[in-house]
């Protein structure tokens, strides 16, 4: 599949399913990654994987998450908070790396997370996988970076959940490019 193909075609797939990409595609997608642009080539990213049983410590993660933001919430909301964790076999926690001493804005850099992010999700599907990036109450929680091991300069870019896919979502509404750009003169 072509660059132009694949950005085409990528949507969010909202059920994913056994297997999660294996260990060559997971080296390919990470390669991508780190092609993202970014000024000084700082590659302020990183990304931890979270699978297999993992992703039930993980659940409980989020529970605990919500359980603090929302000290009611109920059994049933706690028990479908943790089940997020087992929506897809595999999810990588997108991390950006804020270094304030680098000469680039914050801004800049979390940009720059977010497009190895895209990149991750785009060698993904080129190579046969859904995903979906998620980020909701928990990505922005202290204790749960804490709890993952981020630094006191990283941030959860967000969750990308991964695997094969179940069905394929309908095609995006069609939207005319143009009507996203304009252009500038300098006359007025």
């Amino acid at each position: 599949m072509d660059a132009l193909e694949a950005i085409a075609t990528r949507r969010t797939i909202g059920r994913l399913v056994e297997p999660a990409p294996d260990e060559a595609a997971l080296d390919k997608a990470f390669a991508a990654a780190i092609c993202a642009p970014d000024h000084k080539r700082l590659r302020p990213w990183r990304f931890l994987v979270v699978s297999g049983a993992a992703r039930q410590a993980f659940g409980a993660l989020l529970a605990q998450s919500l359980r603090r933001r929302k000290p009611d919430a109920s059994d049933d909301d706690l028990a479908r908070e943790a089940g997020k964790a087992l929506r897809a076999p595999m999810i990588v926690v997108s991390i950006a790396r804020v270094r304030a001493d680098a000469g680039i804005p914050e801004i800049e850099q979390m940009l720059a997370a977010g497009a190895a992010t895209q990149n991750l999700m785009l060698a993904l599907h080129a190579q046969g996988y859904g995903t979906a990036w998620k980020t909701g109450a928990a990505s922005y929680d202290p204790a749960v970076g804490a709890a993952l091991g981020l630094a006191a300069d990283e941030r959860i870019v967000g969750f990308v959940y991964m695997g094969s896919v179940a069905a394929q979502p309908p095609a995006a509404p069609p939207a005319d490019p143009r009507a996203f750009v304009s252009t500038w003169t300098a006359a007025r």
